[in-house]
């Protein structure tokens, strides 16, 4: 049986549950659904949506590596977000010590502004305590901190810049 974490797109409230396959709501109207790319086609999209929102449109053309060793480091777990079966947004989520870092947040641009980031950072967030962690960083482009802050994280001034990102912390507990 494989756990995997699912949100209610209309009401927003999380759930993890266990089942076999992606469910549906009584009302048969899609369900979110976040777990690591389980086929050829989910990794293509995983890797699409990462280049083309997270690198061409800014303007960092040709320098993705799907490839790259962080991808498969061990502690490392790259998830894809599906709404009806379709992907819709990705993240990495990287176990290090007692937290959990989350990189390279994406929804589709087509798709974007409409609460699917949210339930992609609720998915993680419960995926992150399912692996007993209680404390979630990231380093987020300066257009997404207002995003972030609604989300319920901080800034966290002492940072450290990494390039022109924005250390933000939550804690869950």
């Amino acid at each position: 049986m494989t756990r995997r974490h699912a949100i209610d797109p209309k009401s927003r409230r999380r759930t993890c549950e266990y089942f076999r396959q992606a469910t549906q709501p009584m009302n048969n109207e899609p369900r979110y659904e976040l777990r690591a790319p389980n086929s050829i086609e989910e990794w293509e999209a995983y890797h699409g949506i990462r280049r083309k929102v997270l690198f061409e449109n800014r303007g960092r053309i040709g320098v993705y590596d799907k490839n790259h060793p962080d991808e498969s480091r061990e502690g490392n777990y790259p998830l894809i977000l599906l709404l009806g079966g379709e992907a819709i947004g990705v993240i990495r989520v990287d176990i290090n010590g007692e937290q959990a870092i989350f990189r390279r947040v994406a929804i589709r641009e087509d798709l974007q502004r409409a609460g699917h980031g949210r339930a992609l950072l609720a998915l993680a967030e419960s995926f992150a305590q399912t692996m007993g962690r209680h404390h979630i960083w990231s380093d987020v482009a300066p257009d997404a901190v207002g995003f972030y802050e609604r989300c319920g994280y901080t800034i966290v001034p002492s940072a450290p810049m990494i390039g022109t990102s924005v250390s933000m912390r939550k804690n869950l507990a």
